[in-house]
């Protein structure tokens, strides 16, 4: 049976969001992370659909939503989660997030625990959260500052988007193997020209503000919903390191022989830790 899948352009928060949406039931909110669109849960989204109404935005600046100028802080993504879950009539809902995804999925969780049921998080970190230090061991991963620098990257790699980004899609996946041509075409599609670019690359030079709203918001209060991590390669176990610090009620699960773009690379298996872990009562 096939699902169908809707997508629209939803005001929220100032922005307009290009949003998917399938199924039926309690919602689950699906956060994407860089360089992808809401597409990278193209894969999950026909077995989610089946127990949840699926939403599945693309995030601020990226894919089909707005280029805003600003706004790429956690904070800022999380009241656009908020919104959005207005827009849609949910009061509450699970949230699946992954690589840039996460801290604004953390951060809803952390200041509107009402509104979350359960939380699962992929593939990144929290900020300066104690518990990832050995992953940091050696540094940020190169290209960090490289996006980091305001007009530097987007300047160099325009023209060039292909290239750039099928390093990520290659690094993203076990052995290499790389992700479906039609998904890889429509993530780069996405993300050429210098204006996408400009905003994918917006979400690191908001990294510092990010770890500090992370860091206040860890200080203040314990995560108070129930939450899973999924780690797999290179992240591994230091997102459950991190969460350990302040969430009570935590699983950890790691994904072998899985590159960092889990939903596309080990989509059954994934799927799997998300339905035992959703259906947990």
């Amino acid at each position: 049976m096939t699902t169908h899948v809707t997508v629209d352009r939803v005001p929220a928060n100032g922005i307009d969001v290009e949003v998917a949406t399938a199924g039926g039931g309690p919602a689950l909110l699906l956060l994407h992370g860089f360089p992808h669109t809401w597409r990278v849960w193209s894969e999950m989204i026909p077995a989610l659909a089946r127990t949840h109404r699926v939403i599945a935005p693309d995030l601020r600046g990226l894919g089909g939503s707005t280029r805003a100028a600003d706004g790429y802080d956690a904070m800022t993504l999380s009241r656009d989660a908020e919104a959005l879950l207005d827009a849609f009539g949910a009061p509450t809902a699970d949230i699946a997030a992954l690589d840039a995804g996460v801290p604004p999925a953390f951060t809803v969780a952390m200041r509107r625990p009402e509104r979350v049921r359960k939380l699962i998080l992929m593939e990144s970190t929290l900020g300066r959260l104690p518990g990832a230090e050995d992953f940091f061991a050696a540094g940020a991963p190169w290209w960090f500052g490289f996006h980091a620098v305001p007009g530097l990257a987007e300047s160099v790699l325009a023209g060039h988007e292909d290239d750039y980004l099928d390093f990520f899609y290659r690094s993203g996946t076990h052995a290499g193997r790389g992700i479906d041509p039609a998904v890889r075409d429509e993530f780069v599609a996405a993300y050429s020209g210098q204006e996408s670019l400009r905003c994918g690359f917006e979400y690191y030079r908001a990294m510092p503000e990010s770890a500090r709203q992370l860091s206040e918001l860890a200080a203040r209060s314990s995560l108070r919903v129930p939450v899973m991590a999924i780690g797999a390669r290179p992240v591994g176990d230091a997102l459950h390191r991190q969460l350990a610090s302040v969430a009570s009620d935590l699983r950890g699960e790691l994904i072998p022989d899985c590159g960092h773009i889990i939903p596309l690379d080990r989509p059954s298996a994934a799927l799997e830790l998300f339905t035992s872990f959703l259906s947990r009562t």
